[in-house]
């Protein structure tokens, strides 16, 4: 692969890249990106990892990439699924321990399918979590909130629908496809998933553990512990770089080439694009976790991710050959700027000439 584009956040292109998206996160001392587009890429980045004279970010850099780190479950479904260790109709009960399934409002079965589509019926967060992440809302609110946590939370759910019924975004149900895949393949998410996932397509700086030189995070311009979420790791535990991510997005433009030898992993990559259903109706469709808005000769697949001390975006179109990530150790904004520049600029990338 080339790397005809330079590395350096003072080219052109790269500055191009850069500079409004840094403008888009106000409170960030540190913005890394990664672009990909007729065989070549590119990353840069500016800043530091922290205020007051941290080590200069580049493309090594680890950011928390919060609910980026539902693609990755998603992956990890359709590898297993792939695989044979599960089928996409299970009822999520089979891989789960006896007791801690969700009961469905209405009747029905919860499926993998379900939960790593949102519309498990499952609200967005477990019962009891709110009550113990209130003392720390504003800094770490889920660290306290471990696995045994969210299984015991689970069979007192009061999901809002049944099963299939409708759409509704749920860090829960993602965090209960995590365990129960786990569980399919006796072992925890975090090995299954560095075992199927992340060595396979060398993603050698990406992991929920604690990463050497991270950015440090900030919300309101105030420094943020390191985000932990282990009850909830399958929906936003990952960290990871502007060059793994951009590995990973580039696995999922040329599957053959990410995985020759590796036959449930390269249909994997393939199967998390394909459309399940649209929300609404005729809108954007909804895939294995991945968001598709259609474009004029192309489709667009995205998603993004936030905590309280970073914000990520991904996105990738398969036939513009295209993908592009944008990190910043700043927090979500409420209007989304940071995301919303992004996602234009992966747009305006997969319509260019030339």
């Amino acid at each position: 692969m080339s790397t005809g584009w330079a590395t350096a956040p003072g080219t052109d292109e790269a500055r191009r890249l850069l500079v409004p998206l840094a403008a888009a996160a106000p409170g960030a001392s540190a913005v890394a990106v990664g672009a990909h587009r007729g065989g070549r890429r590119l990353l840069a980045a500016t800043g530091t990892t922290e205020h007051g004279g941290g080590r200069a970010a580049g493309e090594h850099t680890p950011f928390e990439i919060g609910s980026v780190t539902k693609t990755f479950t998603a992956l990890l479904l359709a590898d297993l699924a792939a695989a044979g260790v599960v089928a996409y109709d299970d009822p999520v009960e089979r891989h789960l321990p006896p007791g801690t399934a969700p009961r469905p409002r209405g009747g029905g079965r919860v499926t993998l399918l379900h939960l790593a589509t949102h519309t498990s019926g499952l609200r967005r967060l477990p019962p009891g979590l709110l009550r113990s992440a209130a003392p720390r809302w504003y800094s770490n609110p889920y660290e306290r909130f471990d696995p045994g946590d969210l299984l015991a939370a689970t069979p007192r759910a009061r999901p809002f629908a049944r099963p299939g019924e409708r759409v509704r975004y749920s860090n829960f149900g993602v965090a209960l496809l995590g365990h129960a895949l786990a569980g399919a393949a006796g072992t925890d998410y975090e090995s299954l998933l560095a075992e199927r996932v992340l060595r396979p397509l060398g993603l050698a700086d990406t992991g929920p553990g604690d990463a050497p030189g991270r950015a440090t995070g900030y919300w309101h311009r105030r420094a943020r512990p390191d985000w932990r979420i282990p009850g909830l790791a399958a929906a936003g535990a990952l960290r990871s770089t502007a060059d793994d991510l951009l590995r990973y997005l580039e696995a999922h433009l040329a599957p053959g080439a990410a995985a020759p030898h590796d036959g449930a992993l390269r249909t994997a990559l393939t199967e998390v694009t394909r459309a399940r259903l649209a929300d609404p109706p005729g809108g954007d469709r909804i895939c294995l976790v991945w968001n598709a808005r259609l474009r004029p000769g192309h489709e667009l697949y995205f998603h993004s991710g936030g905590t309280r001390g970073c914000t990520v975006f991904t996105g990738f179109s398969p036939q513009r050959g295209v993908a592009f990530t944008a990190l910043a150790n700043t927090s979500p904004t409420v209007r989304g700027a940071f995301v919303r520049r992004a996602y234009l600029t992966l747009r305006a990338l997969a319509t260019a000439p030339g």
